[in-house]
């Protein structure tokens, strides 16, 4: 396919990777945020929902044509379709979690919500506390409104089912990169995907114009 060439004057150096996303309206809903971003391609991990579900059509609302989209691709593959040095980024669907670990701390809370991650991922049976602990990838927390376009950026947006998946996690730590999180008042559990998708999604765009703002003003300068 070829597309729009105001879109690709105006793509960014972001990538979005959807996580076993599987509902048709909130992927169309994504897939028209990323266009509107002005992402440079969209990549759809095996398990997600056909991106050429009429479902998933209506709601992209012309999105599909905007920008590319990868379908069906295998986690080990993931790399190959990222540009050189990209970090990647895990929106983080458990805050609570995320706001222990920023604390340093561990309570039930904590336990929680790795017990909620490992029944998903049916290894819950398979692991005792301690090896779990020390089993998943660990990630630094950070908010989404703290700098994290200093390099190519993918950001991992996961269904709302099964939460973030193991491949994810171990990416974003093989890469240097980080979970976002967006915080929540209090018992609030996490927000709808396609709402997380467009918050970190345009925030990544006004992290960069600003980058390109100061750049230019730099070289005005000399």
């Amino acid at each position: 396919m070829t597309y729009p060439e105001t879109q690709l004057h105006h793509s960014l150096p972001l990538v979005l990777i959807c996580d076993n996303l599987r509902d048709p309206g909130n992927l169309g809903t994504i897939l028209r945020s990323a266009a509107g971003a002005g992402c440079s391609k969209v990549l759809l991990t095996k398990g997600c929902v056909d991106a050429w579900e009429p479902k998933v059509l209506r709601a992209g609302m012309g999105a599909h044509f905007q920008v590319p989209i990868v379908n069906n691709v295998e986690w080990e593959t993931v790399p190959n379709y990222l540009p050189p040095d990209t970090r990647v980024y895990v929106a983080d669907n458990c805050g609570l979690n995320a706001q222990v670990q920023m604390s340093h701390k561990t309570n039930d809370r904590d336990s929680a919500c790795d017990r909620r991650f490992l029944k998903f991922h049916k290894y819950e049976d398979d692991l005792d506390t301690e090896t779990r602990k020390d089993w998943l990838p660990k990630l630094e927390v950070q908010n989404y409104d703290l700098d994290w376009t200093e390099a190519p950026a993918a950001v991992v947006i996961s269904g709302e089912t099964h939460g973030v998946s193991l491949e994810s996690l171990q990416l974003a730590e093989s890469t240097g990169g980080k979970r976002l999180l967006i915080p929540v008042v209090p018992g609030v559990d996490s927000l709808n995907s396609a709402m997380a998708a467009s918050i970190l999604l345009f925030e990544g765009k006004r992290q960069l114009r600003i980058k390109m703002e100061d750049l230019s003003r730099d070289r005005s300068y000399h």
